[in-house]
């Protein structure tokens, strides 16, 4: 909804403003007359004429009355003079990475806008907090309104530009679905098949792209396992812990493939690398046959390409599991200075584990209670309970 509408009214803020309207009418309008047979479309088409009636009051849109629905209330498919991107949330997505917008402001204003997740969970994303993020929006949909940057689908040529800003932001849907910020499911399935989507969409448009292939791998690789993820009960199950006989061989194969395809490219980008790690995972028949070496050798090489703490604080649990938990205590204790993971549970979590491997328990509880302060998932708050109260005699 927000997709198309933004491509009638030409601003961020007024096409929010009308798809909040749709839904507000919505409310009203269905208790008393029913549900419309195709929803999406009523919403759709109430947003985008509440739109042009801004336009009209403005007197400088009328141009825009002219078939803008069609006749039996279906929207009009938006194609914006190229067919290439026939998905009015893909387009968007290349809008947004508008080159004159810093790579992170693109990500975190695709991710805010277009796909559906909130200022708290941007902020999480980013490792930032949310008034740090809010403002960041803000000053970019400022930016874009001062600066009139059209909203327009980006010629072929320009597509090559603007993928490393895509990329990251279907990622960042894909990490954001695979393990929720918060609530009840470990996972948002509607986040992860709609990154898994798009990557499709975006390989289909940039079939050549070693980037596309890397990412795309990554998302099929990792998805592969998701039903082994929790067990019976809804309990969190560590990779240790799962069922490998129930992982879907048929993504593994096409992930794979992915995999060996982005790697040809020299060198290997940053989601080539981090696909490789779930293919060697993936490839395992089990967790004690993991080459856990070769994924240290990955993570270096990924560092080498994308120095992130998150992957530093990877290399350093895998650098915990095939040379023990004490080479990986001292690995995390490096990572202590960087503010981007002080309030990253994963940190915390990780060192009461190799705590707890060591029998350090005092220093374990203390570990497992701060990640639980910094945890708001339900299903790793539950697991990092379990794991506290396995701690006391």
């Amino acid at each position: 909804m927000l997709a198309a509408t933004i491509r009638v009214a030409g601003d961020i803020d007024v096409a929010e403003e009308c798809v909040q309207e749709a839904f507000s009418r919505a409310l009203i309008t269905w208790p008393k007359l029913g549900v419309p047979a195709k929803p999406g479309a009523w919403l759709t088409t109430v947003a985008r004429r509440r739109a042009i009636d801004i336009l009209r009051r403005q007197s400088a849109h009328d141009r825009l009355l002219t078939d803008v629905v069609h006749k039996d209330g279906e929207p009009e498919a938006i194609t914006g003079g190229n067919p290439l991107i026939a998905d009015d949330r893909l387009r968007l997505i290349f809008t947004c990475c508008h080159p004159s917008l810093s790579i992170e402001t693109q990500v975190a204003l695709t991710l805010r806008l277009l796909c559906g997740l909130t200022t708290a969970e941007v902020a999480r994303a980013f490792l930032v907090s949310e008034p740090t993020m809010a403002a960041r929006l803000t000053r970019a949909k400022k930016k874009i309104k001062t600066s009139n940057i059209p909203y327009r689908v980006p010629t072929q040529a320009d597509l090559p530009e603007r993928i490393e800003a895509v990329l990251a932001a279907v990622h960042l849907v894909f990490t954001t679905g695979h393990t929720a910020p918060s609530g009840a499911g470990l996972m948002r399935r509607d986040l992860v098949e709609r990154s898994l989507e798009l990557a499709r969409m975006l390989r289909v448009l940039l079939a050549n792209d070693a980037g596309v292939a890397g990412l795309l791998a990554l998302i099929v690789l990792t998805d592969a396992r998701h039903k082994t993820r929790t067990g019976p009960d809804g309990t969190l199950l560590l990779l240790s812990e799962q069922d490998r006989d129930q992982w879907d061989a048929k993504a593994i194969r096409e992930g794979v493939g992915l995999v060996r395809e982005a790697l040809r490219q020299s060198p290997p980008g940053r989601f080539a690398l981090m696909a490789a790690v779930a293919a060697v995972h993936a490839e395992a028949s089990s967790w004690e046959e993991t080459d856990w070496n070769q994924i240290i050798a990955l993570y270096d090489l990924l560092l080498v390409s994308w120095p992130s703490p998150v992957v530093a604080l990877n290399r350093a649990v895998a650098l915990g599991i095939a040379q023990g938990p004490e080479v990986g205590l001292e690995a995390l204790a490096q990572l202590a200075p960087e503010s981007q993971l002080s309030d990253y549970n994963y940190l915390a979590s990780a060192r009461a584990d190799f705590l707890r491997q060591l029998d350090r328990r005092d220093e374990a509880r203390v570990a497992y209670l701060e990640a639980l302060t910094q945890c708001e998932n339900e299903v790793e708050r539950a697991f990092l309970e379990r794991r506290l109260a396995e701690l006391d005699p």
